[in-house]
């Protein structure tokens, strides 16, 4: 199994997680990590992983989601867009549903108001960051 998917979520996966979006995207000038404050984010091996790479760390206050509320957001836009109805027989039809929602309709494609109304992908060129 590629290491960007797993049934749990650990320290290993996360710094994959990482590395991957570093080495696809570049090492961008300033980039901000927010996440809860889950153990795997706070593992010595991914704090050292973003301070290595200039990430600050950024940290939702325990158990609070309003924190974090643009991946709550996405969840809930690839919840009811998506997959909220399917049944996947495998875990791989799964991860290729999932992928093709976010890279070839989410990012590129789908509108966002918190984004003036541009995707994800027009935002980031307009802001010269693309």
């Amino acid at each position: 199994m590629n290491q960007s998917t797993h049934s749990s979520v650990t320290a290993q996966l996360v710094t994959d997680a990482l590395i991957m979006a570093i080495w696809r995207r570049g090492k961008p000038d300033a980039l901000l990590h927010h996440s809860d404050q889950g153990s795997q984010y706070t593992s010595e091996q991914f704090q050292r992983l973003m301070a290595d790479n200039g990430v600050t760390c950024s940290m939702s206050r325990s158990g609070n989601v309003w924190d974090n509320a643009a991946m709550e957001s996405l969840f809930s836009s690839l919840k009811t867009e998506r997959i909220g109805k399917k049944v996947y027989r495998t875990r791989v039809q799964a991860k290729a549903d999932v992928f093709d929602y976010i890279e070839c309709f989410y990012n590129p494609t789908r509108r966002h108001s918190t984004l003036g109304y541009l995707s994800p992908i027009d935002f980031e060129m307009e802001a010269g960051v693309a």
